[in-house]
């Protein structure tokens, strides 16, 4: 009996010491990561103060899921990924990063993609920005660098579109030399100017420091997407409907 109660002790100890040293977390019932491709719904807001607002003429915030708990402003998350498309003065900025072997990423492209253009980015309501988080090694850099080469002809989204319309799977070896040079072909771009940018890998580190910065905000899934406007900053991860993202939208 006696050894008994002594063992009650001892855990009741390793609790309490559990509850009291470890290092607490933001537990939300309705984020998931799985350090891989996601298809689960995450979202987290952030109140702004009217005095950080004028700081910079922007309102700087601080990423809730970042390790380093780093301080960043909406030219962090913009500034270093793609072409941006609609209206810069729109009131909400929506960032996808993204892998374009990514089987979730290929079904949003798919999916959900252009309605969410029509509907919120053609209208002038947002602007969308697309940032590299190549989860599946080193074909999907490549793909991320002609994009980026494709962008010197003024035509980043075209190819950026066209990889996704040929998805072949995640690590089929379906990203290489004849196939970049073919979807540079179908869209017209000049493939000597295009062949030399990739081999130049002039575009690499862009691409590893922007899964380098997603990395430092919490981004762990593809696709993963931070929605912000004034005030407010939400995170979806997933392939969800439009529905989810007309939802996001609409409460900001």
């Amino acid at each position: 009996m006696k050894k008994y109660y002594y063992s009650i002790l001892a855990v009741a100890a390793i609790i309490i010491a559990v509850v009291v040293f470890y290092p607490h977390t933001n537990i939300n019932p309705y984020f998931t990561s799985d350090k891989t491709n996601s298809d689960q719904t995450s979202s987290q807001s952030i109140q702004i103060t009217p005095q950080m607002l004028t700081e910079n003429g922007s309102p700087p915030f601080t990423a809730p899921t970042s390790s380093a708990n780093l301080a960043i402003t909406p030219q962090m998350l913009t500034e270093n990924g793609s072409p941006l498309l609609g209206d810069p003065n729109a009131k909400i900025t929506i960032v996808e990063w993204g892998d374009y072997q990514c089987t979730y990423c290929h079904l949003f492209h798919q999916n959900t993609k252009d309605q969410i253009l029509q509907e919120y980015v053609n209208s002038g309501k947002a602007n969308f920005i697309f940032r590299d988080f190549p989860l599946n090694g080193p074909d999907s850099v490549v793909a991320a660098e002609a994009s980026y080469c494709a962008g010197d002809q003024n035509k980043y989204w075209q190819y950026h579109d066209e990889l996704y319309n040929n998805w072949g799977g995640e690590r089929t070896g379906w990203i290489n030399q004849k196939s970049l040079d073919k979807f540079a072909t179908n869209i017209s771009l000049d493939l000597s100017t295009f062949d030399k940018c990739i081999s130049d890998h002039k575009y690499v580190q862009k691409v590893m420091n922007n899964q380098k910065f997603g990395q430092q905000i919490g981004i762990d899934g593809t696709p993963s997407f931070v929605i912000f406007s004034g005030q407010k900053i939400l995170k979806v991860v997933g392939a969800q409907p439009t529905s989810v993202f007309e939802q996001v939208l609409n409460s900001i």
